[in-house]
């Protein structure tokens, strides 16, 4: 049987099969970003996350009742700990980590903060805990991602860290993917190579119970079903076409072009292992959404009083004109000696990465679904609250202030991070000298943003660090052998000193929401108080007004010593350009979305200029 075709007054002959081939060339299948970016713990797993461990879980779930097909956290810890022998805090993280993913409502996850806040003991925190569960298959899958970071003794002993004549001058371009593909959770490179090279192992997870050797490994006749392939929707999404319309994976498999080649019986509702797996092999693709193309055809941005020499350098791209709402996403590098200032529905959602970043003051005030902080130095970042994950890697004397869902700190030195989140703090190896202290800070709308998130005051665990080791993820806080407490701290009162935002804006929240803890809050009164008691000293020493002129001059100069010597004098330059510009995206019109009113920063209630860089 063949097709005709018509074209320019005649017909072609097209054999059918091979109108079929190129119907099915169309269909892209690609790895969700996702579950790689915020799912996938950076550090390496524990052994007992392996595939065999993961086999046997997968087929003891299935004869197990409150097991399948949705795992509550009761069960889940008693195979956690009682089977696998991990310890419960790390049990928990998983668990709370694979829920943070889920798209839950912010009416949803305000309830449920709601209900942890009012839990007096453990048991009343257990009993909350036992009313979540997640969906069994989903959650192997995720357990198995963690391998994404897996030590390969291999690749460090052969791969690219050792220099060759090969690669002493490379451009920037290879410059810039080298360094991004360095943080695997960020590469989607990197994805579509682990989907790639792990497939198979990832569908044996999925097979029908039954259909399975002794060992647990999967015969060739074995069958994935209908519903266990709606589970690989976590992983893996695709288009027919070029339009983009993103699907789920067991839609495009179960009609059109790819129905006949993953061999889908309507009959059994399932399909044979073997084809399914050839047919996904056949259509895996890099997320065209991901961060690759973002780089290469994402809109460029560019701000007010860009400067030369190396400011020059500073780039900012971004795919949320085109991408759907789980993808949209925004990358700032090397922002050197400038402050960034946004609150724009471009952020909204979107997932942020900022990287090599340095002397640089970033404020991104709107409620966002991830933020990276990569390879930053001398740096301050403020950001709106954030859905899901911050996660601080690689960075030297970072200041991080955010309200987010969890917050994780890795291979970073000198930083300070002041944090609201409902979830303990993510210590993870290679931390020197980080402090942790309470949020202390507020914009006008804050509060509003914070909701459409679903993030409350309370709980609010930034004092609670959780610290993972390299060997066995101890998560034990007190006495951890594989990682030194001491490479934290909790901020001194003494030393708590609250931050402006430097804006104005439209909005009711007015102070710190939750407000402060009491001996942060007790700190600044005292400094209030000797401020108020240095006036009342200055006015009762009856100056005469030349001694008022000498004393006016000595209190400023010895201010401007102290701005420089701390880096502040940068800070308040930054925000005096001598030109106004808007604040809205300097690619779009004056009336874009823009919510920094006319851009004009505020110190002290007072106007002062306009922002000189706007994304």
């Amino acid at each position: 049987m063949s097709e005709l075709k018509h074209r320019g007054g005649s017909h072609r002959v097209i054999p059918k099969k091979k109108a079929q081939n190129m119907e099915t060339e169309s269909v892209s299948i690609w790895p969700r970003m996702e579950p790689f970016l915020l799912g996938a713990l950076q550090v390496a797993p524990p052994s007992k996350l392996s595939l065999h461990y993961l086999r046997k879980m997968a087929s003891y779930v299935r004869t197990r009742d409150g097991c399948f097909p949705f795992l509550g956290w009761s069960m889940w810890r008693h195979i956690a700990c009682g089977k696998l022998q991990l310890p419960e805090d790390l049990a928990w993280l998983y668990f709370e980590t694979f829920d943070l993913l889920l798209s839950h409502t912010s009416e949803e996850r305000l309830e449920r903060a709601e209900c942890l806040s009012q839990c007096s003991s453990k048991s009343e925190l257990n009993l909350q805990r036992t009313k979540l569960s997640v969906d069994t298959l989903q959650f192997l899958l995720f357990l198995y991602i963690q391998q994404l970071n897996r030590v390969s003794l291999r690749t460090s002993l052969i791969g690219e860290e050792w220099p060759s004549h090969r690669t002493r001058s490379p451009s920037p371009s290879d410059r810039e993917a080298k360094t991004s593909s360095q943080n695997k959770n960020w590469d989607d490179q990197a994805h579509l190579s682990f989907m790639q090279t792990h497939l198979a192992e990832i569908l044996e997870l999925l097979v029908e119970p039954g259909t399975q050797s002794q060992s647990g490994q999967a015969l060739r006749d074995s069958q994935v079903s209908l519903e266990a392939l709606r589970s690989l929707g976590l992983l893996l999404e695709g288009s027919v076409g070029q339009g983009r319309v993103v699907q789920p994976v067991h839609r495009l498999l179960t009609k059109g072009p790819l129905q006949t080649q993953a061999g889908y019986s309507f009959h059994s509702r399932s399909f044979p292992l073997h084809k399914l797996l050839s047919c996904l092999q056949n259509c895996l693709t890099l997320n065209p959404f991901g961060m690759t193309a973002c780089l290469r055809s994402g809109k460029k941005l560019a701000w007010a009083q860009q400067v030369e020499g190396a400011m020059k350098r500073a780039k900012i791209a971004r795919n949320t004109h085109m991408a759907p709402p789980g993808s949209r996403m925004v990358l700032m590098s090397q922002v050197f000696k400038q402050t960034l200032a946004k609150t724009s529905d471009k952020l909204t959602g979107a997932k942020i990465k900022i990287h090599r970043c340095s002397d640089a003051f970033i404020y991104l005030l709107s409620p966002l679904r991830s933020v990276s902080v990569d390879k930053c130095r001398d740096t301050t970042v403020v950001l709106g609250p954030v859905e899901t994950s911050v996660h601080l890697h690689s960075c030297q004397n970072v200041r991080l202030v955010c309200a987010a869902g969890r917050i994780v700190i890795g291979a970073s030195s000198c930083c300070t991070v002041h944090t609201l989140t409902p979830t303990r703090p993510l210590l993870l190896p290679g931390n020197t000298d980080i402090t942790l202290g309470p949020f202390h800070t507020f914009y006008p709308s804050l509060e509003d943003h914070m909701a459409s998130v679903g993030l409350a005051v309370v709980p609010n665990l930034w004092d609670q660090p959780l610290l993972l080791g390299t060997e066995g993820l101890n998560p034990s806080p007190n006495a951890s052998s594989h990682q030194d407490p001491s490479c934290y701290r909790l901020l001194p009162p003494a030393e708590f000193h609250a931050i402006v935002v430097p804006f104005y804006m439209e909005g009711d929240t007015c102070e710190v929401p939750g407000g402060l803890p009491p001996l942060y809050q007790a700190a600044v009164d005292e400094k209030q108080t000797r401020i108020q008691n240095w006036q009342k000293t200055v006015m009762e020493a009856r100056l005469t007004k030349e001694q008022k002129k000498k004393f006016q001059e000595l209190v400023e100069m010895k201010f401007h010593e102290w701005l420089l010597e701390t880096g502040h004098r940068q800070e308040l330059d930054s925000l005096i350009p001598p030109t106004l510009t808007s604040l809205n995206d300097s690619n779009g019109p004056v009336t874009d979305t823009a919510r920094v009113n006319d851009g004009k920063p505020v110190r002290n209630g007072r106007v002062v200029g306009q922002s000189p860089m706007a994304c």
